[in-house]
């Protein structure tokens, strides 16, 4: 049984603590945003791009996986999904949860900490679902337990899994909201119970009004955290009306557009509400662009291209898998128009919600989790982790140390994964000198690969990347070259 917090209060008063806002894209690549591709991004980001002008811009931030399941875990957790009985792959929509409830999250650490926590949007870790009788598997007035309602949210809205995975249907805290007695197909491989007026054009935008509501109904006596998850620009690409044919790329241009517009729709929700000066709010994404579902050589033929310079998508364990746009505004502490070159993981979210609450992390939680809360004022991170670990859809690993990848593959590790013919064991690329993990250096640096292979399996071996006692890891069938 694992611990429970161990917290410690600042000072201050709990209106001093800052309101949290992560909104989190599905699918969404580095260069999808203008402004951090702004010679080859033919998309139009508005939103994102004045935040970034009143904000802080990351640019090595990562996701620990090159997928959704696993990034969305570890953002939650702050331990590395492959620590996990889920080694590979994603869940679908009636996935068991792989989160306990005895494990600490983010949202279960600032409840402790005073914070009202909301999560709306896309869950995508599991829930337990109601068995129903007969040929009724789901029992649809039944209650659903170890989802997001009993990991630290005080409220929920949204769905189980992908926007293209059934069951077709919201879930309110642990209840569904009607009955999915119908058989939709938004996806052609992926038709399932729906909920007769569940529509997945409108999805975004009922997320879109359900998000303002909670802000709406937020004072300044308790801080809030909401995570916002949305299904977008992740299939089924559905932009509503108002957005087709705006980005002259196609549907996928479009859905990015009206993802974007989100972004100022809370942004304006915040500044209404008089939150915007105190609220720490966080854009970024699960993973790459998804090459084939979005269309991207078509929109590379335009002169759009959602990997930036980087070198893969969705799932491969190259840069433009997991690689992806981190973009921070708050206004009572982080200077406007910044950059910060740290490297760091979504992991890292919850040891910074630590530190902005003064809360102590027991040893057993956060045990890839280091604080980037000194980037965002400018200075250094101090911290002992020698570097962070990617994975991909299939499990295969890679490791970043300083300007050293080290890829424990032939190949990209993903959905098109191939070993390339004649190649060495591995690949290990200095990301100073060659961003687009050109040429391979496995062969030519035999000492940085043993150091690295070595740094990478102890972090395995730790049950943790971070200092601290010795934990075990979910299971003991990690293996680092597949």
């Amino acid at each position: 049984m694992l611990s429970s917090p161990i917290i410690s209060f600042g000072a201050g008063s709990p209106d001093e603590k800052p309101n949290i806002v992560f909104i989190f894209m599905d699918d969404m690549g580095y260069g999808d945003v203008q402004v951090l591709n702004p010679e080859r991004c033919k998309i139009p980001t508005p939103h994102m791009d004045q935040m970034a002008k009143e904000g802080m811009i990351f640019t090595d931030a990562h996701t620990s996986s090159s997928v959704c399941t696993p990034s969305r875990y570890s953002l939650m957790t702050g331990r590395y999904n492959w620590r996990t009985t889920k080694q590979g792959g994603v869940l679908n929509g009636f996935g068991k949860p792989l989160i306990p409830t005895e494990r600490m999250t983010v949202a279960s650490l600032l409840k402790g900490q005073g914070y009202n926590t909301a999560m709306i949007g896309k869950w995508h870790i599991g829930m337990n679902f109601p068995k129903g009788k007969g040929k009724q598997k789901v029992d649809w007035k039944g209650t659903i337990t170890v989802g997001p309602y009993d990991v630290g949210f005080d409220y929920f809205f949204g769905i189980s899994g992908s926007l293209d995975m059934p069951p077709y249907i919201y879930i309110e805290n642990n209840k569904f909201v009607g009955e999915a007695t119908v058989m939709k197909e938004p996806h052609p491989k992926r038709r399932g119970p729906a909920e007769p007026d569940f529509e997945v054009m409108n999805v975004l935008d009922e997320l879109t009004e359900k998000s303002v509501e909670f802000i709406q109904r937020q004072n300044s006596e308790q801080p809030f955290f909401a995570y916002l998850s949305l299904p977008s620009p992740h299939t089924p690409i559905v932009p509503t009306p108002k957005w087709q044919g705006k980005s002259g790329l196609g549907a996928y241009g479009d859905f990015m557009m009206q993802t974007d517009d989100f972004v100022g729709t809370i942004v304006q929700a915040l500044d209404d509400a008089g939150f915007s000066k105190n609220t720490l709010l966080i854009v970024s994404s699960d993973n790459g662009c998804s090459y084939t579902q979005a269309g991207v050589a078509e929109m590379e033929a335009q002169g759009h291209f959602p990997s930036a310079h980087y070198r893969g998508y969705k799932s491969d364990i190259w840069e433009g898998g997991h690689r992806v746009p981190f973009i921070v505004k708050w206004p009572a502490e982080v200077n406007a128009g910044t950059t910060s070159d740290a490297t760091i993981c979504l992991t890292d979210f919850m040891a910074t919600c630590a530190a902005l609450t003064d809360a102590k992390l027991p040893a057993n939680a956060a045990e890839d989790s280091v604080s980037f809360l000194p980037a965002l004022e400018g200075k250094e991170i101090e911290t002992s982790r020698k570097g962070i670990v990617h994975h991909t859809i299939k499990g295969h690993f890679a490791y970043r140390e300083g300007k050293w990848k080290l890829v424990l593959s032939k190949g990209s590790g993903g959905f098109k994964h191939k070993a390339i013919k004649g190649s060495p064991k591995g690949q290990l690329y200095d990301l100073e000198a060659d961003p687009a993990e050109t040429t391979n250096l496995f062969d030519s640096n035999p000492e940085v690969v043993e150091r690295l292979v070595a740094q990478l399996q102890a972090y395995v071996d730790q049950g943790r990347s971070t200092d601290g006692p010795k934990v075990p890891n979910d299971t003991n069938k990690i293996q680092i070259w597949k």
